[in-house]
């Protein structure tokens, strides 16, 4: 006799249940095609995602190079901040495993354009739209001996066609959240795609203890990979012989990619408080010509871009506007105290580790609480969050006059750095275990 509860059997649930699994992956499926549909007319009119869809065209033909006899990891990145947190693990495999071969896919054009021809990758491509169609010809092509996916991006398919092909399948540096869908009651679907991760390693104890509560124990609490990633920065070359001109021994604030709202707070300081001996380099995020220039033409006080240093006694200027990319990492080297952009968007703030590593003081602004290793750092007192120009003059004003109080935040940054170092080898060993 079946067990009744209310006006419900447990069988009469159960198949309502499997039904909705069904009626949501039939559901997802056609969005899928309807999303590819129009995004090929938006890119029309689009630059980004002209590249997002044109970028897709070749993804097959790239991936052709590959043969029956190769063993492939495929390495999956949303954008850009992911790949800086597999790119630790890609490099030892390198190193350990060097008979294997390397897929990196992107999700985003902002991450595939900038790194679309890293060295050590044997193949870099856009991944293909998550239909079932091109799941199928994707990893019959590249049949990987293991998937690795980065923080996030859980495309229900692939998982799918991964676990159907008992492909080991990896999360690293992963991050869950309460409000997150896995997690909801009508979140079964999503939830399903989970199981096809043979183990997750994560960053913290909250997102083993969500894990946990939805039945999945193959759970390691690893860390974040970026940490061993911007530790090894201070093993590198960080010298710039023009940055090193223009700050000419004198204290020197970075502000690192930066928006149009930080700017406002930072052009006003420059204007109006700092002091005749403090210089500026500022990174915007956008890269915008007109935007740059409309940057440099606020500020009251001799400024020069990055683009036209060529010939000028660059120590006579008070601004450096860096209008290019790939070189903010090493500038933060030469801070004595940095201002890190985003945190007055509502994208949230960008990347605090990289002035972090060097031991610099960091001042963000309020918009940071989903990023973790922020929230912890400001907890530690290292960061400090400004919401207005008021509150921008005084800690900048505080920091330029004050060296031990700069010294004393560093050295938490520092600390903080050096005391989460260590995913990549929990994680490597792991990968070592299953492919050797």
């Amino acid at each position: 006799m079946p067990f009744y509860y209310g006006y419900f059997n447990i069988e009469m649930v159960l198949y309502f249940y499997f039904v909705h699994l069904q009626l949501m992956g039939v559901l997802y499926n056609c969005i899928v095609i309807i999303t590819t549909f129009f995004l090929s007319i938006l890119a029309l009119f689009n630059k980004k995602m002209k590249l997002f869809v044109d970028g897709r065209a070749t993804t097959f033909d790239k991936l052709s190079v590959f043969t029956a006899d190769d063993k492939v990891v495929w390495f999956h990145a949303a954008s850009l901040g992911e790949f800086e947190q597999g790119r630790p693990i890609i490099e030892r495999l390198k190193q350990e495993l060097p008979s294997y071969k390397i897929l990196l896919t992107f999700f985003s054009p902002s991450g595939y354009e900038i790194r679309k021809d890293y060295e050590l990758a044997d193949v870099v491509c856009y991944l293909p739209m998550d239909s079932k169609k091109n799941v199928r010809e994707f990893l019959e092509v590249v049949n990987p001996t293991m998937a690795i996916f980065i923080k996030y991006e859980f495309w229900p398919n692939y998982l799918k066609g991964l676990e159907q092909r008992d492909i080991s399948t990896l999360l690293v540096s992963g991050i869950f959240r309460e409000n997150q869908i896995f997690f909801k009651l009508h979140g079964g679907f999503m939830r399903k795609s989970l199981k096809a991760f043979d183990h997750f390693f994560v960053q913290d104890q909250s997102s083993q203890q969500l894990l946990n509560s939805i039945g999945l124990n193959n759970v390691t609490i690893s860390g974040d990979t970026r940490f061993d990633r911007v530790y090894e920065i201070l093993n590198q070359d960080n010298r710039l012989d023009f940055i090193s001109e223009f700050k000419n021994n004198q204290y020197t604030v970075v502000a690192g990619s930066t928006w149009g709202e930080d700017e406002k707070l930072i052009v006003n300081y420059i204007n109006n408080s700092a002091s005749k001996d403090e210089k500026f380099i500022i990174a915007p995020h956008n890269m915008n010509t007109n935007a740059i220039d409309e940057l440099k033409k606020s500020i009251l006080k001799e400024t020069v871009l990055y683009s036209e240093k060529q010939g000028k006694t660059l120590s006579d200027y008070d601004v450096f506007i860096v209008d290019t990319i790939g070189i903010l990492t090493k500038i933060y080297s030469i801070a004595d105290a940095a201002y890190v952009g985003g945190g007055l968007t509502k994208n949230g703030v960008h990347n605090i580790l990289e002035p972090a590593t060097y031991g610099v003081p960091i001042v963000i602004g309020p918009a940071y609480k989903k990023y973790k290793e922020v929230v912890d750092l400001v907890a530690l007192n290292g960061c400090k969050v400004i919401a207005n120009q008021n509150e921008f003059s005084t800690i900048f004003t505080k920091l330029k006059e004050d060296l031990g109080y700069r010294k004393q935040l560093g050295q938490i940054n520092q600390h903080f750095i050096k005391e989460n170092i260590g995913a990549t080898k929990a994680t490597m060993n792991y990968i070592n275990s299953q492919l050797k």
